[in-house]
């Protein structure tokens, strides 16, 4: 890795969690989903079969795993998308942050959570062992089939749940992002599932070999790891996704998974993207939150697999693809 964003503890953006670490400067709190809790949108209202209306009438899965979007169909889940993006967007006068440690860092219990396949898994091995050289513990857990591989890395390692088997077949043909064919629909439900429930001890259980405890101070996620958002509002730890796939809402290009007939909605293309994974997750993601003694989520009022409002990190050289102008982004060269 030849560049590392001060990644906790040195940016003023907007946080999803409560509580300090002993030691530690800055204070997260749980400002966005709070806030979101008390947006009331009209979607809301709505009878369960008028949501589903609106569902089929708004996206079309595709065979490769792309979601063709036509937002022209339906004006109120559009206006309401962006209602709820202005409303939890980070505000653009937050401090940039630059690479480098630039003060007195404590050191810290990480947990890394990763779903995915060996490419998706590699980089964070990479991110994990520069963390360990600042001094931190850290712990990636991911799917077991990966577990010498992580090891012999020096890496704590933790399994997620799910069969990886069906996941890396799943997601080599669906392009790693979990929609699927109706047929599929209920495999792929269980295998997110039992992946969701599993970060609650990936961030919390003792060392599996070792008995060391573990309790985790600051979350690394990628996307797919559907959940984090949640566990880290449980624990009150900061919470910061890292990805090799472009999945910040932008104005500039679509969503890579979704297909717009319109540019003047790529980056409602984001949110849609981010609203189909909610649909398909929020009755064992409200099961989950209830386990971690936190509030339940309505149908539309948050897309909680969004990572909009969060602190990102992009695993390539800008050289590779710029980010988009207005995102403080952070662009990671990773070295294999």
């Amino acid at each position: 890795m030849n560049t590392m964003p001060s990644v906790f503890g040195h940016s003023k953006s907007t946080a999803t969690t409560s509580g300090t670490i002993k030691g530690q400067d800055n204070v997260f709190v749980r400002s966005y989903s709070d806030r979101l809790l008390k947006c009331d949108l009209t979607l809301d209202m709505l009878s369960e079969n008028e949501k589903i209306k609106i569902t089929e009438r708004l996206v079309k899965i595709q065979n490769d795993g792309t979601v063709e979007v036509d937002v022209t169909r339906s004006a109120l889940v559009a206006s309401e998308l962006s209602e709820i993006d202005a409303f939890g967007c980070v505000p653009h006068d937050i401090e940039e942050v630059t690479p480098g440690i630039t003060k007195s860092v404590p050191k810290l219990k990480i947990a890394i959570l990763v779903v995915g396949t060996r490419g998706d898994v590699q980089p964070f091995i990479a991110l994990a062992k520069r963390l360990q050289e600042f001094g931190h513990y850290v712990r990636l857990a991911t799917h077991v089939n990966f577990r010498t591989f992580v090891k012999s890395a020096g890496i704590d390692f933790y399994p997620l749940g799910g069969d990886p088997r069906v996941m890396a077949q799943y997601m080599t043909k669906n392009k790693g992002f979990f929609l699927a064919a109706p047929t599929e629909i209920a495999i792929q439900r269980k295998q997110l599932k039992e992946i969701i429930f599993s970060l609650l001890p990936a961030c919390t259980e003792p060392d599996l070999d070792t008995g060391t405890p573990f309790r985790a101070q600051a979350i690394i996620a990628n996307p797919p790891a559907y959940g984090h958002l949640h566990i880290a509002e449980a624990l009150g730890a900061p919470l910061h996704i890292f990805f090799t796939f472009p999945w910040t809402p932008t104005n500039e290009f679509p969503h890579p998974l979704a297909r717009m007939p319109q540019s003047a909605t790529y980056r409602l293309s984001y949110l849609i993207l981010d609203l189909i994974v909610w649909w398909g997750s929020r009755g064992f993601i409200n099961d989950f939150r209830k386990k971690l003694n936190l509030p339940p989520i309505a149908y539309f009022s948050t897309y909680h697999g969004s990572i909009s409002h969060l602190p990102t990190g992009y695993m390539w050289s800008p050289q590779l693809m710029p980010k988009p102008k207005g995102h403080k982004i952070f662009l990671v060269h990773m070295q294999s």
